[in-house]
């Protein structure tokens, strides 16, 4: 039987304790991830490209909504000043050197005497059209972009609160002289060819757009029928009222015998019914613009926010194609007689 030798069991047992002390290491730390060997990973040039184009368009965005509340609140303002500039106009009686009547037949002393009121409205209807020309250009500009759609949607309600704008300026003035509206002299040539009750006709301009607005789905198709039948239907009851109001009145003025001099009590008479009836005018006017405005966006809801930009666009360039006729008209060659 062998002795132990102490100097062999040491010698045969040490190896095994570093390896213990190792495993008891590694279980301390846990297993090492490879991602964690490799440290954090830098995204690749395309994603940092995309972050860059989405935080620039976030702060477009934000430029955009600001702007439009801008816009709100400066055309909120200049809407006051027009008001009080239309009181003030009113207290200074008539422009154009007064009396807008002359002569004992009352005929016009010259077409250019027209209201205050009148006159008010087509400086602001200048103004007006400047500025929608501007917007027009700026919606142009972003459907051609080819923008999202929730920044495209920022230029159509530019676009609509500026119509909304116009609108007002005719609400007022139609309180104090509806004939100026009706008569279409704000207009050009060409434009008072299509002018109906103060305006354009609603159910012309869905025609006029319906071209340009393609492709269209069918539940879009069905709005924009309803939409053309019920437009229709309000014009032609409109038009039939509005002929019923020309036949009252030429029928008072007639009542009593054309003579000259008129029996002044009968014509006075005759002058303060039909005042009453005229009164009415307005009431058409105002209702036709209603008309208007209620289709232009009862469509801004049928149509996506990418073919209300169309239509914007489709409805401006017909009218200004008009007022390019009409200025060609007016400068054409003259033939001497």
């Amino acid at each position: 039987m062998e002795l132990a030798n102490p100097k062999t069991d040491a010698s045969a047992s040490a190896p095994n304790q570093p390896a213990k002390a190792v495993k008891r290491e590694g279980n301390r730390k846990g297993p090492t991830s490879s991602s964690e060997q490799e440290g954090p990973k830098t995204p690749d040039p395309k994603t940092l490209r995309r972050l860059a184009q989405n935080r620039e368009a976030a702060r477009k965005s934000r430029l955009r909504k600001k702007a439009y509340v801008q816009q709100l609140e400066s055309s909120r303002i200049r809407l006051s000043q027009l008001e009080q500039e239309l009181q003030r106009a009113r207290t200074q009686g008539m422009l154009f050197g007064g009396n807008i009547l002359g002569g004992e037949q009352g005929l016009p002393v010259g077409i250019n005497n027209i209201s205050s009121d009148a006159a008010v409205f087509d400086m602001e209807y200048a103004r007006w059209l400047e500025e929608h020309h501007r917007l027009m250009c700026e919606l142009r500009a972003a459907v051609q972009e080819h923008l999202p759609e929730n920044e495209l949607r920022m230029f159509v309600d530019n676009c609509l609160a500026h119509v909304d704008e116009m609108m007002n300026l005719k609400g007022m003035v139609a309180k104090t002289d509806a004939f100026h509206l009706v008569s279409g002299m704000w207009k050009t040539p060409a434009e008072r060819c299509f002018m109906w009750i103060g305006g354009f006709r609603p159910s012309h301009l869905i025609k006029v757009i319906l071209n340009q607005i393609e492709p269209l789905t069918e539940q879009q198709i069905m709005g924009i029928c309803a939409l053309q039948q019920s437009t229709q239907e309000a014009e032609e009851a409109l038009s039939q009222g509005l002929e019923a109001l020309n036949h009252s009145l030429s029928d008072i003025i007639t009542s009593d015998s054309l003579s000259c001099p008129p029996n002044m009590t009968n014509y006075m008479g005759q002058m303060a019914i039909a005042m009453n009836k005229l009164s009415t005018l307005e009431g058409f006017v105002r209702q036709a613009d209603n008309l208007r405005h209620q289709t232009i966006h009862r469509l801004h809801q049928i149509l996506t926010t990418r073919q209300a930009a169309r239509c914007l666009l489709a409805i401006a360039e017909y009218f200004h194609r008009l007022r390019a006729l009409s200025s060609l008209w007016l400068a054409r060659p003259r033939q001497e007689q």
